[in-house]
């Protein structure tokens, strides 16, 4: 494996990760029609105070975990046949796994847990050659995945 430095940060390969090295698993099932994901968390950290005017120690609090999938309209179309009555909302939980498979090998994978689909909107307007849906998720957590 070769190492290259560029401005101090080393490049394995020479080579980053791109959208062509990210696999997208939905239910468990890989989802070509993907034309975006969106995932994170963020946590509530807070000063705490005592004497004087500078905190003193700091609590952490509730991790709010955001996902959002986008897909093309087939495959919405695909995931809605799954629900009784067509509504993405009354899915079952699902679980979503993003795997980011770059040329060196080194594979790292996240899991988007318990997610249930909060919105099912079309947004169309003329000249539209395709359609993108927006899919947000609510999570219950993330497993950051990290490199073996």
């Amino acid at each position: 494996m070769k190492v290259e430095f560029k401005n101090g940060v080393p490049l394995v390969n020479g080579m980053l990760v791109s959208w062509a090295d990210i696999v997208v698993l939905v239910g468990g099932v890989p989802v070509t029609g993907i034309t975006g994901i969106e995932y994170g968390d963020a946590q509530d950290i807070v000063n705490k105070y005592g004497a004087g005017r500078y905190p003193v120690g700091r609590a952490k609090g509730r991790i709010t975990p955001t996902a959002k999938l986008i897909l093309y309209q087939e495959e919405v179309v695909a995931l809605q046949a799954q629900s009784a009555n067509g509504r993405l909302q009354d899915l079952p939980v699902i679980e979503v796994q993003v795997s980011y498979l770059p040329e060196n090998g080194i594979v790292v994978t996240d899991k988007i847990r318990n997610c249930h689909i909060s919105e099912n909107v079309r947004k169309w307007k003329e000249g539209d050659t395709g359609q993108e849906v927006e899919l947000p998720l609510v999570p219950s957590h993330i497993e950051w995945g990290k490199a073996a």
